[in-house]
């Protein structure tokens, strides 16, 4: 069974366009994606803000299971932000090394904190191509299909940027909430990139100043 995740970041390795993602801003989505698949799953619902446990974890790929795990189920429970800040950290290069080498992945577009071990790298000359996988052409038809929650995952990612007016249509309260969430993060993680460059920038010019 494919997860979102796992499409979003097939999505995010050779089928966005633009600059690939940074790896702070595609964990953050990572980590909605999987609370995305949980909620649809049943294994979590959600009382305002707060994630709250509802049944047994998804038969399915070990990374989601594993966050489905880590569920907090004492009160206060944890918030969907606190969620992603906490199931973020470093998921985009777990989910990389898990995917291991998807066939047809373009090496120009990777992040090089993105780069996966290829092996292809490793194949004899005149050894045949691997099959496309089945898991991959399903996300990039899910892509192309532009549906409404890997569209609106992708974009808060900077995978691609929506067209002007382009909004996915998420009629679903939890998914709408989840989805607002990881494009507040990610804002707040772009924020934090913006002042500490300034910073750096100041600190470059007064050590300039001071060496001069």
């Amino acid at each position: 069974m494919d997860t979102t995740p796992q499409d979003l970041l097939v999505v995010a390795l050779e089928a966005g366009t633009g600059p690939p993602p940074e790896q702070g801003d595609l964990s953050l989505a990572l980590a909605g994606a999987e609370l995305i698949d949980l909620l649809d799953a049943g294994a979590v619902r959600l009382d305002g803000t707060r994630i709250l446990p509802a049944g047994p974890a998804p038969a399915t790929e070990a990374l989601l299971a594993e966050a489905a795990a880590t569920v907090l189920r004492q009160p206060p429970f944890e918030s969907v932000e606190d969620w992603l800040w906490r199931r973020g950290r470093g998921l985009a290069a777990a989910y990389a090394s898990a995917l291991g080498t998807p066939p047809g992945t373009r090496g120009p577009r990777l992040h090089p904190h993105l780069r996966l071990h290829r092996t292809a790298s490793r194949a004899k000359p005149g050894d045949p191509a691997p099959p496309e996988s089945a898991g991959r052409r399903a996300a990039i038809d899910r892509w192309m299909s532009r549906e409404p929650v890997l569209t609106a995952l992708a974009a808060a990612a900077g995978i691609a940027a929506r067209s002007p007016g382009e909004q996915p249509d998420i009629t679903d309260d939890d998914l709408a909430a989840v989805l607002a969430t990881v494009n507040d993060a990610v804002r707040e993680l772009d924020a934090v990139r913006r002042r500490r460059a300034v910073e750096d920038a100041a600190f470059d010019n007064i050590w300039r100043g001071g060496v001069g």
